[in-house]
């Protein structure tokens, strides 16, 4: 395929340039078009060791777990064993939150669509054995309920935990087994690992931070989070290839390389049908069940991000066009790198343009309703604080909590730009990125109730 070879070829002269332009110290890239496959790697694994990342090389995918974690889900439904509308204390009648009566609504579907309305963000470290993710459960005892069941999107890794522990359950195994026995190795996965254990077998990308806003990127503390976040995204680790092999199962309906079935056609069908639309904030334009949906001139694309100690990864498939990209990092400005690549292939191979990522305008003005989005919001990760200046511009304060705080994660000041409505645009790029916040919600006295970044962070109680 010409085309392949020619994005191949570019990879092979832009990457190493692109990563040092954004500094990122090492990443892969696979591309697939039908069943061709182009890789390409530069920088390094480790600005500590020096070795040199290649094609081969491990590296954690983040959140693009919780589609695997979806996909065990769905393959459960397939068999008849897991009704996704059903309570999830169907299954787990222990399931407890904060919000008694949301507890015993909540569904596995809108676990996986992110709009069950506990607070996501609980990493809590419940041990590394087999019971770990078990044990998570009573974790989210107190967790409060932020909205209403099936009320709006926002990101939940805890929900993910929960459907993980769902998984374990009608399976009668430890959530990685059943990663392993029902889609790694069906798929031929054979680098992919589990945990660190696994990795450090194979040669293995380390994570990098900045501990300062202006610092350099320093590997990080530790290689991974807690192995109760697992079916979430917090361990899993393999080779750009590894994970191609996942996206071309779902691209061939749900036959593996061998024409083994591992679901149905109609399961593959419904992981991209949307289930709630997102808010206006630059990301997808909807969830279904795992993937995030996004329409694009040209067609539509499904994929999802991943983000985790250090370490990032993207993955996008264009259904029409039987054609897949992974890229993976290990630290820096990985999003501009994740833009231009994926752009390119998804332009040039998929026939899909992606929009331009928002930019300040030259003249920035502070939006129109400035003084309803004053105030204070929380998570379990991060307090950001919104004020008024005596000029009338808007000024978010975000600064790290709990498990952020400890891994180093840095505070970010920036002034808020209008943008689209209730949507505003950070003049100061975060990770080499402006990402638009939305202000959303009524908290019955005219000010908003959620800002809303992916996740909705509430208004503090005054």
């Amino acid at each position: 395929m010409p085309e392949l070879e020619e994005i191949g070829a570019w990879l092979r002269h832009r990457l190493a340039g692109l990563l040092a332009e954004n500094e990122v110290p090492g990443a892969a890239v696979a591309v697939a078009a039908g069943r061709e496959t182009v890789e390409v790697a530069a920088g390094t694994l480790s600005t500590a060791t020096g070795v040199e990342a290649t094609t081969g090389s491990l590296f954690q995918i983040g959140s693009i777990t919780k589609v695997l974690t979806a996909t065990l889900a769905m393959q459960l439904a397939d068999e008849g064993r897991l009704d996704l509308d059903a309570p999830v204390r169907a299954h787990l009648p222990e399931f407890r939150i904060g919000d008694e009566r949301a507890a015993r609504r909540i569904t596995t579907r809108q676990l996986m669509c992110h709009v069950s309305g506990f607070e996501g963000d609980v990493f809590t470290d419940t041990g590394k054995g087999d019971d770990c993710v078990e044990r998570f459960l009573d974790v989210l005892h107190e967790v409060p309920q932020l909205f209403e069941p099936g009320e709006m999107f926002s990101y939940n890794n805890a929900g993910y935990c929960v459907l993980g522990r769902i998984v374990e359950v009608v399976r009668g195994k430890p959530f990685d087994a059943c990663l392993r026995d029902h889609l790694l190795t069906p798929l031929g996965m054979t680098h992919a690992a589990c945990d660190p254990y696994e990795a450090i077998v194979h040669r293995t990308a380390v994570g990098h931070v900045q501990r300062t806003p202006d610092g350099p990127y320093r590997p990080t503390p530790v290689w991974a989070l807690a192995r109760s976040n697992a079916p979430a995204g917090s361990m899993l680790a393999m080779p750009p290839r590894d994970l191609l092999a996942f996206a071309r199962m779902h691209l061939a309906g749900g036959t593996g390389p061998d024409g083994v079935r591992l679901l149905s056609a109609e399961s593959v069908r419904a992981m991209r049908r949307p289930q709630v639309t997102l808010p206006d904030i630059g990301q997808g334009t909807a969830w279904g069940l795992g993937w995030e949906l996004f329409d694009l001139p040209g067609g539509t694309v499904f994929g999802h991000d991943g983000s985790t100690v250090g370490q990032s990864a993207c993955l996008r498939v264009v259904p029409g066009r039987d054609v897949a990209v992974v890229i993976v990092a290990n630290g820096g400005r990985s999003r501009p790198v994740f833009a231009e690549i994926a752009g390119r292939v998804l332009d040039e191979l998929g026939g899909v343009r992606l929009p331009a990522p928002p930019a300040p305008r030259a003249v920035s003005v502070p939006p129109a309703d400035a003084a309803r989005y004053v105030g204070t919001y929380t998570s379990s990760t991060c307090e950001t604080e919104v004020s008024l200046d005596e000029a009338g511009r808007l000024w978010l304060r975000r600064t790290p909590v709990g498990i952020t705080a400890e891994l180093d994660e840095v505070p970010y000041r920036t002034e808020l730009a209008a943008w689209r409505g209730d949507v505003v645009l950070p003049l100061e790029p975060e990770r080499g990125v402006h990402a638009p916040i939305a202000f959303l919600g009524d908290d019955g006295t005219g000010r908003a109730l959620y800002l809303h970044d992916g996740r909705a962070d509430r208004r503090a109680s005054a």
